[in-house]
């Protein structure tokens, strides 16, 4: 291992690009997604709740589309957005060392991230979660939503 690590000094190699990804698998992402579940209801009682009571909006979730519902939402998808989008990883993610990548290594476009965090997760979650089952089976740990936007999770 010393020995590489000299060959990469002398010869101006980076060692970190030259070893393969490797992929996160379903229960390291599966636990990176419950703590973010915890960040993002943690805004929610903290910020959104509030604000409709201080609005004196109602906070009964009755229907899918009722204003509660649709500013949780917003969060919801808001937060994995941006996270991802600026940071290529949640605060779960953080915690966990884990880094969302693209397949090429391009940068990510918006049009990546709403593909993979909108779209990839809405159809991976209508199929009953069986989408996100895919890490589990799937050679480069790719969930259904990661194989839309052409992307995957790698330890840092």
């Amino acid at each position: 291992m010393a020995e590489e690590n000299v060959y990469a000094l002398e010869n101006n190699v980076d060692v970190a690009t030259s070893q393969p990804p490797r992929y996160a698998g379903f229960w390291m992402r599966f636990w990176a997604y419950l703590l973010d579940l915890l960040v993002v209801g943690s805004i929610d009682r903290l910020i959104v709740y509030p604000l409709f009571r201080l609005f004196d909006l109602s906070v009964d979730k009755a229907t899918m589309f009722s204003p509660i519902a649709i500013a949780t939402a917003f969060v919801f998808y808001g937060y994995f957005v941006f996270m991802t989008k600026f940071f290529q990883q949640t605060v779960g993610k953080m915690v966990f060392g884990l880094k969302v990548v693209t397949m090429n290594d391009e940068p990510f476009t918006w049009v990546t991230v709403l593909f993979r965090e909108v779209i990839g997760k809405f159809i991976a979650k209508f199929i009953l979660f069986i989408g996100f089952l895919f890490v589990a089976f799937s050679e480069k740990k790719q969930g259904l939503h990661d194989q839309i936007a052409d992307t995957t999770v790698i330890h840092e």
